[in-house]
């Protein structure tokens, strides 16, 4: 009777024993079912919506307001009489609004030319990982150049829509393990007016930008547009139409990014960039110039 009745309980026993373990697993089954697969989406593939002079794949989120002041002095090797340069400053001012997290509006106003911009911005895909994967960053990005100097041979007849130049390019980046970012660059420079009629009036350049974290808010930047030849013949005053090579740092404080940099190029848009560099880095005409950002969340978002 007791050998019974202790074949009785061991029996009991492993049939709960297996009806728990079942259950256990059935029920991680169930909460496995519940359980959305997650997207990881790449943020922060630059530390601004500049590389340096040109744009980068960033855009600003919604509701957000940055406002950018780029510097730029006169060359380097201008001499002491000029102080290296500072004596031939320019500046340019700009607003860009997130009208969604991916579609960008700004305005800017340069003092090299004395040009007005307006600029349109449009994050087409992100790179991403987990349930979704996608390999890059695309953003679309268009502007418009209006230059207000004075007409250089006012007693001709001068068009309005001679002032006016347009940029488009699509950025492509891809950020590789928190460390280095890369970006091509394919653009398009369109110019109502040129010099000569052997110049084209719509350049096609390929830019290739980089990224390389050198600590937390620390970056080391580079950007570079190669113009094919067959393009531009005539000079800027004198000198040849030279790519445009920067190379610089990112400091990141805060709300501000402080971008500090060495150009031969004297303009802070695509516009100056392609089609209005001059400056040769091996004969020392080298700008430094530096950009500051902040931004302002004017609209925050629900939640």
């Amino acid at each position: 009777m007791k050998n019974l009745k202790s074949r009785s309980f061991l029996f009991l026993f492993f049939t709960l024993f297996s009806l728990s373990i079942y259950g256990q697993d059935d029920l991680m089954a169930l909460l496995n079912e519940k359980e959305e697969p997650t997207i990881n989406y790449t943020i922060a593939t630059f530390k601004s919506t500049r590389l340096i002079s040109g744009h980068s794949v960033e855009t600003n989120s919604k509701g957000v307001l940055q406002f950018l002041i780029g510097h730029r002095f006169g060359r380097i090797n201008s001499g002491w009489k000029d102080l290296y340069g500072v004596d031939n400053a320019t500046i340019r001012l700009g607003f860009e609004y997130g009208l969604t997290d991916n579609i960008n509006i700004g305005i800017g106003r340069s003092g090299f030319e004395k040009t007005f911009d307006g600029t349109l911005k449009w994050k087409l895909i992100r790179q991403q990982s987990g349930a979704k994967s996608f390999p890059f960053t695309s953003t679309f990005v268009s502007s418009i150049y209006m230059n207000t100097m004075d007409w250089p041979y006012p007693e001709r007849e001068n068009y309005f829509s001679s002032r006016i130049n347009y940029h488009h390019a699509l950025l492509i980046a891809r950020k590789f393990d928190d460390v280095i970012s890369f970006q091509l660059m394919p653009t398009l420079v369109h110019r109502n007016l040129v010099q000569s009629s052997k110049d084209e009036n719509t350049i096609y350049s390929i830019g290739l930008g980089s990224s390389l974290k050198l600590s937390g808010s620390l970056r080391f930047n580079m950007e570079y547009y190669y113009i094919p030849e067959g393009q531009i013949f005539s000079t800027l005053g004198g000198e040849k139409v030279r790519n445009s090579l920067s190379v610089g740092v990112d400091l990141e404080t805060g709300g501000h990014v402080f971008q500090l940099f060495l150009t031969n190029s004297r303009g802070m848009a695509e516009k100056f960039l392609i089609g209005g560099t001059s400056g040769n880095w091996l004969d020392g005409d080298i700008h430094f110039g530096f950009n500051v950002s902040r931004v302002f969340t004017l609209k925050k978002p629900k939640k």
